[in-house]
């Protein structure tokens, strides 16, 4: 009797918590009204995940930067966007491109006023652009590593610190950085990357807390793996293309889910958000819990 009692006792509470883990959920849903007007500019909007924040922020009623190297590929999204609204509330603004090289730290801070000048504010900054890369450390070149930290850190970096101060100086602002999964735990053959990715991490903590007295806020999104040309534009030791779309990414989530995540968080302005399965973010636990046990793993994965 007594066992039955706590086994309904039991199956109550597994119901009633998944109950209120449901009505919490629809609490969090977003409400895309909130980006109605908003200027938002996008890092490595040609593609990807980039080009799928690109359509949900515009037809959600943003007033949309797009901003990459290419600027043929920036037109052509553009051109999606005006051509093919979502929603009747689409945005009827026009986006705007700026070419942005990252890589090019002296241009920066030009381009930032460019793109101050579009709307001569800018309410939420999503840090996109990224590159990565396959190989093992003793082969891969520094120059690989250097190109790597600067465009997935040392640029995102760059054109953050150009446009902070017109957020400081609107008191409002929202800065998105789309890390990764190697932002929290580092894989072999992708040392340049993780790296990259653990420094934007560290970078987005210190500012947070150094601007939030300016009512800005800072999301870091760790999703893992998109299906998107990142494996493929990847670069191997040498510096040439991989040019491989791997096994894990063709498996990854699509760029649209990666895109809305983003989104909601933003509507949410969500601290961090570790996008990927219960079974990756079991490992960022093991990492910290049980360092030992995460380094045998990382060992046999190594080695195979």
């Amino acid at each position: 009797m007594i066992s039955q009692s706590n086994t309904i006792i039991a199956s109550t509470a597994l119901g009633v918590a998944y109950i209120g883990y449901w009505m919490w959920k629809q609490i969090q849903k977003y409400d895309r009204s909130y980006l109605k007007d908003k200027v938002v500019v996008i890092t490595g909007a040609s593609s990807g995940v980039g080009e799928a924040c690109a359509k949900l922020f515009y037809n959600a009623g943003s007033k949309v930067i797009l901003c990459a190297r290419r600027k043929n590929e920036l037109e052509r999204v553009k051109t999606l966007l005006m051509n093919n609204k979502m929603r009747k509330d689409s945005s009827q603004h026009e986006p705007h491109v700026v070419v942005v090289d990252l890589e090019d730290f002296d241009s920066i801070e030009q381009r930032a006023q460019d793109i101050i000048s579009i709307h001569h504010r800018v309410d939420i900054l999503v840090n996109n652009a990224g590159i990565s890369n396959r190989g093992d450390v003793q082969s891969t070149s520094l120059d690989v590593f250097i190109k790597v930290m600067n465009v997935n850190f040392i640029g995102q970096v760059a054109i953050t610190k150009a446009l902070l101060p017109q957020m400081i100086s609107q008191g409002s602002g929202h800065i998105i950085a789309v890390s990764s999964l190697q932002g929290k735990i580092a894989l072999p053959y992708r040392a340049p990357y993780s790296a990259s990715k653990h420094a934007l991490q560290a970078f987005c903590d210190s500012l947070r807390a150094e601007v939030s007295h300016h009512n800005i806020d800072v999301t870091v999104l760790s999703p893992g793996y998109i299906t998107t040309k990142l494996s493929i534009n990847a670069l191997k030791p040498d510096g040439t293309k991989y040019g491989i779309t791997d096994s894990a990414t063709q498996l990854g989530m699509s760029p649209h889910h990666a895109a809305r995540c983003i989104v909601e968080a933003t509507c949410n302005k969500t601290k961090e958000l570790i996008l990927a399965p219960f079974v990756y973010k079991l490992v960022i636990y093991l990492r910290n819990i049980v360092p030992n046990l995460f380094f045998l793993a990382m060992k046999n994965r190594a080695n195979k």
